[in-house]
């Protein structure tokens, strides 16, 4: 295993490093304007437990620095901050950089894998617009499939380069989804966080409570989420367990199979898991925002030779 050093601050490629330039934004999004006010400090603020400016938010960022003509999501779905979600892009083009004599790769050569896409499309738009790869997101909800599908509609410069597909099976994460003779470069996964409901419902409280500095008597999701997209049975280490199982009957479809972490006590344990199915390597790549730490789990199967294999099958 080989761990990065820890990162105090976003990717140093990350366009949004510091504070929103609202100002910016609001003329790019004039709908975002409303939702802006002035703090006692005299900054242009934001009130981030409210719902509705944190979508307009994303729409306008999107507009802003990724060229995304349309974008909305429906009521209750999650609503991820952009910040993050680029972050996780740059670090994956990282790690792909690594076997290629450390340059990032561009271009539609290279295709991801969003294992549970969302309404929102986050990953798959991104990835698209910082490197031009091309992109898959699997998906369980009927309505989060057909949102994505529509901002993929709405959007002509993503036609044929991005793609939902439906999982049939809950049970499932990468069979239904990894045809034969298909080929990822990257799997890339925001793993649900909780292991239930009232873990969700107590954790979002939290985040408002913390958020508007009072007590909280009734939650109003500030970025949304469905139950599939907050919750599962075990939480994100048993997701991460099962992706990982899984994994071993793709073994030579995908060069680096990956996972956010948002529990750092749960990676012990999956480095347990990872070892158990004999792959060839796996890193821990740290991440932090602000206070806010979190971490990448990758894992190949391929051998050096495989992978210098792929490296010209592929990416030459």
């Amino acid at each position: 295993m080989k761990s990065s050093k820890q990162t105090i601050s976003l990717h140093p490629n990350n366009l949004h490093k510091g504070r929103y330039d609202l100002d910016s934004l609001s003329k790019s999004s004039p709908e975002l304007a409303p939702h802006i006010f002035q703090n006692e400090h005299g900054n242009l603020s934001l009130d981030f437990a409210d719902s509705s400016a944190v979508r307009l938010l994303n729409r306008a960022l999107l507009i802003h620095f990724y060229g995304v003509k349309f974008w909305d999501i429906p009521d209750g779905f999650l609503c991820p901050p952009i910040p993050g979600r680029a972050d996780y892009i740059h670090y994956a083009a990282d790690l792909l950089a690594e076997s290629n004599s450390g340059k990032p790769i561009r271009g539609s050569k290279i295709q991801i894998l969003d294992i549970g896409c969302g309404a929102n499309l986050i990953y798959p738009i991104l990835a698209n617009a910082i490197y031009g790869w091309k992109a898959v997101g699997s998906e369980l909800n009927p309505k989060a499939i057909e949102s994505g599908r529509k901002i993929i509609e709405g959007n002509p410069h993503l036609h044929g380069k991005i793609e939902v597909i439906a999982q049939s099976d809950s049970n499932h994460i990468f069979q239904n989804i990894i045809q034969n003779e298909v080929f990822f470069d990257l799997t890339i996964c925001n793993p649900p966080f909780h292991d239930s409901a009232q873990s969700a419902s107590e954790g979002s409280m939290r985040k408002l409570k913390n958020l508007r500095q009072k007590p909280i008597e009734k939650v109003d999701l500030n970025f949304g989420g469905q139950a599939s997209e907050l919750w599962c049975p075990g939480g994100e280490l048993e997701f991460i367990r099962k992706m990982i199982l899984e994994s071993i009957s793709f073994r030579n479809q995908v060069f680096w199979f990956t996972s956010l972490v948002s529990k750092s006590e749960n990676l012990k344990a999956i480095e347990v898991s990872l070892r158990k199915v004999g792959v060839v390597d796996f890193k821990i790549i740290p991440m932090a925002q602000g206070n806010k730490k979190s971490r990448i789990v990758a894992w190949t199967f391929l051998s050096p030779k495989q992978q210098e294999a792929w490296q010209k099958f592929r990416w030459a």
